[in-house]
């Protein structure tokens, strides 16, 4: 007897976005420190879409495309086998040659597919694409995420004082 596949985490479960910027549906495929498959469907009632009038173009924004699939790789990254390193911070490092080839349309359900082709100790190396169907809407060629300190990344109360406007600087008179 086949032991059952274990279940797939909750999207808000491993990562920290929420309306309006969660742009991740569900998770259909994960394996821990491999691969990804995703879900986003493409509606009119998001907020991009809010007020647009019906002679423009409906494609989705590409820079959006591109943040729902990295939002994919920042569920692999989290999603690792031995629990996550307490106060670290996951940060989107670089983007390289995203290739956009067909538009997307409300009404349309994205499948983002992400590998990681390289781990490092505190950097993970993504590729992938993102699909319609049997259609390759995009593709990923690299996509670098890293794992920082929170706390170094916090400002600091005892860190030097907030600069003075050069508009209220001695010496300064204020421009009107």
């Amino acid at each position: 007897m086949t032991a059952p596949a274990p279940a797939l985490p909750r999207v808000t479960d491993l990562l920290p976005h929420r309306y309006p910027m969660l742009l991740v549906d569900r998770v259909t495929e994960l394996v821990p420190g491999e691969r990804i498959r995703t879900v986003k469907a493409i509606t009119l009632n998001e907020p991009w879409y809010a007020g647009i009038s019906p002679d423009k173009a409906l494609d989705y924004p590409p820079s959006l495309l591109v943040e729902s699939w990295g939002q994919s790789a920042g569920l692999l990254a989290s999603a690792i086998a031995e629990a996550p390193t307490p106060g670290q911070v996951m940060l989107f490092g670089s983007v390289a040659d995203a290739e956009f080839h067909l538009p997307v349309l409300p009404g349309d359900v994205i499948e983002h597919r992400v590998r990681i082709s390289r781990a490092l100790t505190d950097s993970v190396v993504f590729e992938g694409s993102s699909h319609r169907g049997d259609e390759t809407v995009m593709t990923v060629t690299r996509m670098v995420m890293a794992f920082r300190p929170a706390d170094l990344l916090r400002p600091d109360d005892t860190a030097a004082p907030t600069p003075t406007p050069p508009s209220a600087a001695p010496g300064r008179e204020a421009i009107r």
